[in-house]
């Protein structure tokens, strides 16, 4: 294969950078060619992508977070040739979980690459936006938000700050959803569409999400009281807050989320402000994956908070 790895060097607090030659050699080892591009911040990133995917080339390998993982997705949405290869090196890691590997081993993600072994996934879909894990629109969509514009502390420790700093000012959004063909108003602590079941580093806030079953994932958490919310916030690593009797889940090919002040995130990627329609593009790309011989993609292991 020709593959071209293209790396947010700054990723998990210079992790990748110090990582790359390993990754590096296991590919070259593998008897690739192999190609590296250093991207100096996210514009970049998205340029390199999209000119890996346009070329055509093999495989468009990413190394670092989700961020760069929501490019290459996005590059090779339009290019069914070009497969995706993860390399996860970041603080979050959602994508990789979904698909199977270890977010907590960018070595043992580059052999994944190397073996070649692929799958078609699917996508969620956002005006022209593709995400590969969850859009989120309520209390985690505002958590996200405060935890990006926090410039301290680095890395996942932002997550649980920020949510304990939202929770003393939340209250429940109002919603309409208009899920496949059936219109729901209602007001709810969050509303999340998940392509696979994770996002926030590891909270399985979509635990049956499957992403080559062709749906979405819908999970409402109704309205309860902030301290509620604080004691499910830890099960969410687990799945076992889907339990809770305040806890809806469902799944739909289509999902429209209205709403005032609602703001939606994809991939921790800011989307923009309701109305979004979130829409299920069945096996949109092809993505390198663990052998799992045959099982379905939502088995793979839970590795936990990072």
């Amino acid at each position: 294969m020709k593959i071209q790895l293209v790396v947010n060097p700054s990723a998990g607090k210079g992790r990748a950078q110090a990582l790359l030659p390993q990754v590096a050699a296991i590919l070259r080892d593998s008897g690739h060619q192999v190609g590296i591009l250093l991207s100096r911040d996210f514009d970049e990133a998205r340029q390199m992508t999209r000119e890996v995917a346009e070329a055509g080339e093999d495989v468009l390998a990413v190394m670092g977070g989700d961020g760069i993982m929501h490019l290459g997705i996005n590059a090779c949405a339009g290019h069914p040739s070009t497969a995706l290869g993860l390399i996860p090196a970041g603080t979050g890691n959602d994508l990789a979980r979904g698909v199977g590997l270890d977010p907590r081993d960018p070595v043992a993600a580059a052999r994944v690459i190397a073996a070649g072994r692929s799958r078609r996934i699917d996508l969620a879909q956002v005006a022209d936006r593709f995400i590969g894990t969850v859009v989120a629109t309520g209390f985690d969509a505002l958590v996200n938000r405060r935890a990006n514009q926090m410039p301290w502390p680095k890395g996942s420790l932002r997550y649980p700050l920020a949510t304990l700093a939202e929770l003393r000012v939340f209250s429940p959004l109002s919603y309409r959803l208009v899920i496949d063909d059936t219109v729901r108003e209602l007001e709810a602590m969050l509303v999340a569409v998940g392509n696979t079941s994770c996002y926030g580093g590891g909270m399985q806030i979509c635990p049956r999400a499957d992403p080559t079953d062709g749906l979405l994932d819908v999970t409402i958490i109704h309205p309860v009281g902030r301290l509620k919310l604080l004691r499910l916030l830890p099960s969410m690593y687990s799945g076992r807050f889907a339990r809770d009797a305040c806890v809806e889940q469902l799944r739909a090919r289509q999902v429209r989320v209205e709403g005032p002040g609602l703001v939606g995130f994809g991939d921790g990627e800011l989307i923009g402000a309701a109305p979004l329609t979130v829409t299920s593009v069945p096996a949109a790309i092809t993505v390198l994956v663990p052998d799992t011989s045959g099982t379905p993609l939502p088995g793979v292991p839970h590795w936990g908070p990072p």
